[in-house]
């Protein structure tokens, strides 16, 4: 049923006579003249309301352009979206096509004002953002990235992270290393810079990253001999001579026996000598000729002491991915002894060097691959750099051997030393080669077709560093080089 308003058809509708509408004229017509007219609503609730259009005439028929539903769009602005309406007609444009076009208008604004915002958003970029880009897709180190992730947390961000990545340059990079230079430590700065560089360059070729970087990469224009002071040995060439080494067992002993020797309520605040796992650590390393992060990773599952073997798989050696190689190492008396008294400290771990918790509860996973490096130069304090010792860590110089005069040593200087007591030996370089694991270079056919294990070789080279090194800790800080012998 089509309605009016009290005034009679031709007129408008007003708002008081609206809110009147009883809920009675459901599906109803109100029509409002000019060619307005409305339907009456009746909600859930009840509340009613009234959605009002226009009909004109297009192309012979009679469509309907909606105006807006009242009480939520006022009769004023229906009626002048009506009047709207109506002129669009009178100019030959659609009414609703026009409707659309304007929707389509502004949504198309609304997009390009997110990808303006979006462009200027990925041009500001930050070197953090890449970094952890680079992090999560871009790198995959043995570690999980966890050496990387500390390294540029603690070393990288504070200097590089806020910058925005277009505005990174070759002085920022520099500023970044200076404190390590000036620390005296060059291979982190090497490391650092290394690091940055491989990062820019993944950067350099995808998106959106790229766009950022049309200059270059600005890590690309410093040179490691740049940074390098004149002065640096690239290369540590440090080998503990005998007398170094009988110094060394002296020491550890001495200091193992006096704490043993304290009374019960002194030992508390008594300095604490090396470990004994470290120790042992420290003579297999040296009669093995290992790398120390690869011994720090032993299981026991991979240690025969029946048959005097230790074998390193491959995914503890250190090296690139697929130039890996697992060894098996024949033990010498000399380490064999070592193991069997580790053995007796931690066998109950699946872990030749098994990590302590909190209270001295073991963890599950060994030890970290930094830990014996560390011990040995917290207790060589002269050659550290520090302005003030770390808590919890010793600062004492009862490591340092021949009064300092040769310098501060490393757990891989112990791997170093015996690969050149084997050549004092007369074991031949390349049986050496093979006792430290090294990828030996050469051709490759050579490689693909020559298997020979060198187990009987490698087996002697091994027990004649062992029996030189027993003589060594047996005979006193005077003992004197071997004369030099075929293996």
């Amino acid at each position: 049923m089509t309605r009016y308003p009290k005034a009679g058809k031709g007129a408008q509708w007003t708002a008081r006579e609206l809110a009147a509408v009883p809920a009675a004229w459901k599906g109803d017509t109100l029509s409002d003249g000019g060619g307005l007219s409305g339907e009456v609503r009746v909600a859930a609730d009840g509340r009613v309301s009234v959605r009002w259009k226009f009909a004109f005439r297009w192309d012979g028929k009679v469509q309907w352009y909606q105006c807006g539903t009242w009480p939520g769009v006022e009769l004023a602005e229906v009626r002048r979206n009506r009047n709207a309406a109506r002129e669009l007609v009178a100019q030959g444009v659609h009414p609703t096509q026009a409707k659309e076009a304007e929707r389509i208008e502004r949504m198309q604004a609304v997009e390009a004002a997110l990808a303006k915002a979006q462009a200027e958003q990925q041009e500001r970029l930050t070197v953090h953002e890449m970094f952890s880009a680079w992090l999560a897709d871009g790198v995959n180190r043995r570690d999980g990235n966890h050496e990387l992730q500390r390294t540029y947390a603690k070393d990288i961000q504070p200097h590089l992270g806020a910058l925005e990545l277009r505005a990174l340059t070759e002085a920022h990079i520099r500023a970044m290393l200076k404190p390590a230079l000036a620390a005296g430590k060059v291979r982190k700065a090497q490391v650092l810079l290394l690091n940055v560089r491989q990062a820019l360059g993944w950067a350099e070729k995808r998106k959106p990253w790229r766009a950022l970087l049309l200059e270059g990469n600005p890590a690309d224009l410093i040179t490691e001999d740049s940074i390098t002071p004149p002065d640096h040995k690239a290369e540590r060439d440090r080998v503990l001579s005998p007398a170094e080494l009988w110094e060394l067992a002296q020491v550890l002993e001495r200091s193992s026996a006096t704490y043993a020797a304290m009374p019960a309520g002194n030992k508390l605040h008594a300095p604490r000598p090396v470990k004994p796992e470290t120790q042992h650590a420290l003579w297999i390393a040296l009669g093995t000729i290992c790398r120390i992060g690869e011994l720090l990773q032993a299981r026991w599952e991979h240690v025969d002491l029946q048959a005097g073997t230790w074998f390193i798989p491959e995914e503890n050696v250190k090296g690139r991915r697929g130039k890996r190689q697992a060894l098996m190492v024949y033990l010498s008396p000399f380490v064999q002894r070592h193991f069997e008294q580790l053995h007796a400290l931690t066998g109950a771990s699946p872990w030749c060097f098994p990590s302590r918790g909190e209270g001295g509860t073991p963890e599950h996973g060994p030890v970290c691959s930094n830990s014996i490096s560390k011990q040995v130069a917290d207790r060589q304090a002269m050659f550290s750099q520090r302005g003030q010792p770390l808590g919890k860590r010793r600062n004492d110089n009862t490591l340092v051997l021949a009064q300092g005069k040769n310098g501060k040593w490393t757990p891989h200087d112990l791997r170093r030393t015996g690969a050149t007591m084997m050549q004092s030996l007369g074991i031949p370089l390349e049986t050496i080669d093979r006792c430290q694991n090294h990828v030996l270079s050469g051709s490759k056919v050579r490689r693909h077709y020559l298997h020979h294990d060198y187990a009987e070789e490698k087996a002697k080279a091994w027990r004649m560093l062992g029996e030189r090194l027993e003589i060594i800790l047996a005979g006193g800080a005077n003992i004197v080089p071997l004369p030099r012998r075929r293996a």
